[in-house]
Formats: structure tokens, sequence, C-alpha cells
């Protein structure tokens, strides 16, 4: 089921959306975005909705605007790690590396992505995101998919670079504390067009993952590639941290990037991410 969030006669609500007849329509199942509904979504999904309205006369926007956790992985493909520079990375020796982004960077389909002042290396990563459909602490591997959603299709943006208009140190402090702040600026997560609820996803490790800047793919790989599994990162982020309904998390991103050949975003550049059967999230820069 692809659950939408939307804007309609200047509120956001939510519905899901029917595609069994001749045109599309949202069923609307209340007010507000999906992220204080997530947790019971499916049992309501199944409810008469309040109102159908075709799918083309409203405004689809991100399906959570503010999660409690929105988390991210870095260096969760081998070929991404590769294409940069690094070894090959020992999955026995690792641990996932996660990172959190700001509610802030969050931005929906067909929102701009602001160019900052802060940086002109600014790059693209496609990426399948899970949506928590309950909390969980100390969650098994094994048991880890039960707390799913469901999916969407997201992109890490990134600034490679990081100048602040002053000569600073570029110890190895310095570079992480810049990469790691490339990684929250503003409309730098988009995600969706909708969430897909994850009894349609049956295997999240067998997606396509692609990418286009301007209509031409930079990338393309599968999320069978991850290091550590959808699975293994919610177990993970567990042990950590209490997980509740709506959390995200960003599963890291494939060979591609723009920063392997030198490549970033210019104002007027428009990326297009699809993500299996998750739908196409289409942003340009602003």
């Amino acid at each position: 089921m692809k659950l939408l969030s939307y804007r309609r006669d200047g509120a956001v609500r939510h519905g899901w959306i029917d595609e069994t007849g001749a045109t599309p329509q949202v069923s609307e199942l209340g007010d507000g975005d999906l992220g204080g509904f997530v947790a019971t979504i499916l049992d309501r999904a199944g409810a008469e909705p309040r109102n159908r309205y075709p799918l083309d006369q409203v405004d689809p926007c991100t399906p959570i605007a503010r999660p409690g956790k929105l988390l991210a992985v870095a260096a969760n493909y081998q070929d991404h790690v590769t294409e940069t520079g690094g070894e090959p990375l020992d999955k026995s020796r690792l641990s996932p590396r996660l990172f959190l982004k700001p509610a802030t960077s969050i931005i929906g389909p067909g929102d701009p992505v602001p160019m900052p002042d802060v940086s002109r290396q600014v790059d693209w990563e496609a990426e399948l995101t899970v949506v928590l459909g309950r909390r969980c602490r100390h969650v098994a591997v094994a048991d880890a998919l039960d707390a799913v959603a469901g999916y969407c299709t997201s992109n890490d943006v990134s600034a490679r670079s990081m100048d602040y208009g002053f000569e600073r140190d570029t110890d190895r402090a310095a570079w992480f504390f810049d990469w790691l702040a490339g990684k929250w600026l503003d409309g730098f997560a988009p995600i969706g067009p909708w969430l897909v609820t994850a009894d349609e996803i049956p295997d999240p490790q067998d997606l396509a993952v692609e990418l286009t800047v301007n209509g031409t793919t930079r990338q393309r790989g599968s999320t069978k590639d991850m290091i550590f599994t959808v699975a293994e990162l919610i177990a993970h982020a567990s042990r950590l941290m209490t997980l509740e309904p709506g959390d995200l998390i960003m599963t890291g991103t494939p060979s591609g990037v723009g920063a392997a050949t030198g490549s970033f975003l210019s104002p007027g550049d428009v990326m297009s991410v699809t993500v299996g059967p998750l739908g196409t999230l289409v942003n340009e820069v602003a």
C-alpha cells in the first residue's frame, strides 16, 4: 500500500493511494502528515476514508516532516567506499557508521534543494529510507524487520567541503566535523514521494537504486550490496537508542557520487531518484 502525505486546501493531510480505477485516487484518512499515525496507519488504512480526491489534485509532501530521529549511515556500500579512495571494509571488524541529520534538512518531492553559502561542492546520494512503525530497544536482527512500517525513496544530499570565510586548521578532527556539517544543511534530505508499506516489500535487500542528474544516469546499484542490511542497521541502532514509531533511517548510497569524479551540483540541476517500486523523487537545486 502507498501512503501519502499531501497538502490540500492549505493544510497537510494523509491518506492512501487507490490505483484500482482508471484514475489514481487518494483516500483521505486524517489531518497532518503520516508521522502522528505511522504506528497505527496499517489498521486505519483499511477503514472507510472520509473523502476521496484525484491524486493529481493534491500536492504531495514528504511523508514525515518532523520525525523524532532521522538517522543515516555512512560507508554502507563497498563500491562507494572504494570509489572515493577508501580501502575495502572488513565487516567482521566494523560497526555501522550512524549519524544524525536534523529535521530541518527534510524536504519533499518537488521541493527545491537550497544551494548553501558555505559550500559549492554539493553532491547527491540516492538511498533507501526505512520508516519505523513500533518502539523497540535491543531488538534482535531476526526480529528487526517486524519493527518496520514501510520504506521511502530518499537523497542524502551532502556538501563535500565547507568554507566559513576564514582559514582553518586541516587536522583529522576538522575534516570529520566538516564532513558531518555537510550533512546537516537545510533541504539536504529529500524524502518521498510516498511511503510503501512493509508488506509490499518482502525483501528490502533486493531493490534497485538509481539516480539521474539532468537526465544522465549517475548512480545505478542495488540494496543487495549493502555492507549492513536493513535488519542489521535497525538492530545496531536499537542498542544505542530507543527507536520509536516515525523514526527514519537512511541506509547508505551505492557508487556514482559526484565526489568520485569531481562533478558537483549547480543551481538548476534536477536530481531524480528511484528505489525499486517506491516511487521517483525529483528535486531541483535552487
